[in-house]
């Protein structure tokens, strides 16, 4: 019954802060980022429970529907909202916390360097802008804003906004 009752509370946080989505039943028909959700909920239980084949074939096929890859060992909170979710992937021992809002072409990945904790920790209320890449088993602090097309393999604090800036100084000659 948790189950469900987690499903209704992700459709309708999406439908809440989603200005584009007229109801519910819209989101839980037509939204990816809630369709993904009913996949890696299902792959994360049987994952838990060494049903790891099963749990990888049902994040395939999730992926094959949605565009979006997130390993069925990769741990998401309550009311994740994934908005435009095409490119999105999110490695195995990642975790997200509580009302975090990911945009497209994301990745929670890894360096490649690292053997156990290999992905990152994102913490409460984060925003993840379209193209960022999170790297590593970093730790990303409550209420941060990652912007888009930023690269971030440092631990960021709480009430922290990164960004990428190409800006070009140009220095004032007298």
């Amino acid at each position: 019954m948790l189950f469900f009752k987690e499903l209704w509370e992700d459709a309708n946080n999406i439908k809440e802060k989603d200005p584009a989505s007229r109801n519910i039943w819209e989101v839980m028909i037509l939204y990816p980022g809630f369709h993904i959700l009913i996949f890696h909920r299902l792959a994360h239980f049987l994952y838990g429970r060494r049903w790891i084949f099963l749990a990888r074939l049902i994040s395939q096929i999730g992926r094959f529907f949605t565009g979006i890859e997130i390993h069925p060992g990769a741990k998401i909170g309550r009311r994740l909202f994934i908005d435009h979710g095409m490119g999105i992937v999110i490695g195995e021992t990642a975790t997200i916390g509580d009302d975090c809002l990911i945009y497209h072409n994301s990745t929670l990945g890894g360096t490649g360097k690292d053997k156990e904790k290999r992905h990152p920790d994102l913490g409460n209320r984060v925003v993840v802008g379209a193209g960022a890449k999170v790297l590593g088993p970093i730790k990303i602090g409550n209420d941060v804003k990652i912007g888009a097309n930023s690269t971030v393999l440092r631990d960021i604090p709480d009430h922290v906004t990164v960004v990428r800036c190409n800006e070009i100084i140009h220095k004032k000659t007298i």
